[in-house]
């Protein structure tokens, strides 16, 4: 286990003194190893003296600690997929969980989350944002369906024999869909999966915020079930957890607007100049506390651009 450890590690992580529980039967060979890796000496060291020892001690209680907690947790979750399994009347326990949700403020920024569960765990090297493209989408006019309906097009349009396109960023079919809200965004979602063909292929269903209820395809009632039901449960995580990525990506580019129209006042700084300004400062605080002189440094920004920048940040 000692050499699986280091064997990755940099020279400046191996430390000079490792303590072990036991005599190891090649403490040398690894000992020697070891101290190849680090470029000084290494030793290995089974504590006798009693703060040493007690120091073993707590590490072997803390590692005993994790693992009942992970057990813990892993029945936790297969207890919750089980119940979820048996509310959904799923044929078997859905090993990939797919989360939506839309943000936007009265159709502005519209961006849409998709969250991933494995296991009833986040993975989120599987999470993914979208922009809305949807021309219809805009400032004053939000259509939180239609923008569901473009984001589940654009991730199962290109499905072909349980293989999904590259853009859905993995190539596993969810056993489940989890939509953020109630019939009528469901019914959207429906729509763009019968069309796609694939409504029987893959589950889906709604959760709503108000009462926590869910809904399931062509039920106009929502399912019966107890909101602190460890299915339920589940559910409440994967779509609250889709809420708040749907809105930390929502901020970000509300945020990079903010930073872009003030900009786009000053005359004679396009786009792509806009970008390298911010590439290079970070923030309009930084833009706006730079002199001439550091502006001009800035790739296609010369003198006479940095003197109107400098001169819209600071106004005689």
């Amino acid at each position: 286990m000692l050499e699986e450890h280091y064997s990755t590690a940099d020279a400046v992580e191996i430390p000079a003194e490792v303590m072990v529980q036991w005599e190891l039967p090649e403490g040398d060979m690894l000992a020697q190893w070891l101290q190849e890796r680090r470029g000084r000496k290494v030793s290995l060291i089974v504590p006798q003296r009693q703060t040493k020892a007690e120091l073993i001690e707590m590490v072997e209680r803390n590692a005993h600690y994790e693992l009942e907690r992970t057990q813990r947790a892993a029945a936790r979750n297969g207890e919750a997929l089980q119940d979820l399994a048996e509310i959904l009347d799923l044929p078997e326990l859905p090993h990939r969980i797919e989360g939506y949700d839309i943000s936007h403020i009265q159709g502005a920024n519209a961006v849409a989350s998709q969250v991933v569960f494995i296991e009833g765990i986040p993975a989120k090297q599987y999470y993914r944002h979208y922009k809305i493209k949807n021309p219809d989408v805009r400032t004053g006019h939000s259509d939180d369906f239609a923008s569901l309906a473009e984001i589940i097009n654009r991730r199962f349009r290109n499905y072909t024999e349980g293989a999904l396109a590259s853009e859905s960023l993995s190539g596993e079919k969810p056993d489940l869909i989890l939509i953020d809200g109630g019939k009528g965004q469901l019914s959207a979602v429906v729509a763009v999966l019968q069309e796609l063909d694939l409504l029987s292929d893959i589950r889906v269903c709604s959760l709503a915020k108000q009462r926590e209820e869910i809904f399931l395809p062509g039920e106009s009632a929502p399912v019966p079930a107890e909101a602190e039901q460890p299915g339920v449960q589940l559910l409440r995580r994967v779509r609250d957890e889709a809420h708040r990525f749907a809105v930390s990506f929502h901020r970000q580019q509300r945020l990079k607007q903010s930073r872009r129209s003030r900009l786009e006042e000053i005359p004679g700084l396009g786009f792509q100049r806009q970008k390298q300004l911010l590439a290079h400062f970070r923030s309009i605080d930084y833009i706006r506390e730079a002199s001439v002189e550091q502006l001009a440094e800035v790739p296609g920004i010369g003198p006479h651009l940095a003197a109107q920048i400098y001169d819209y940040f600071h106004p005689r």
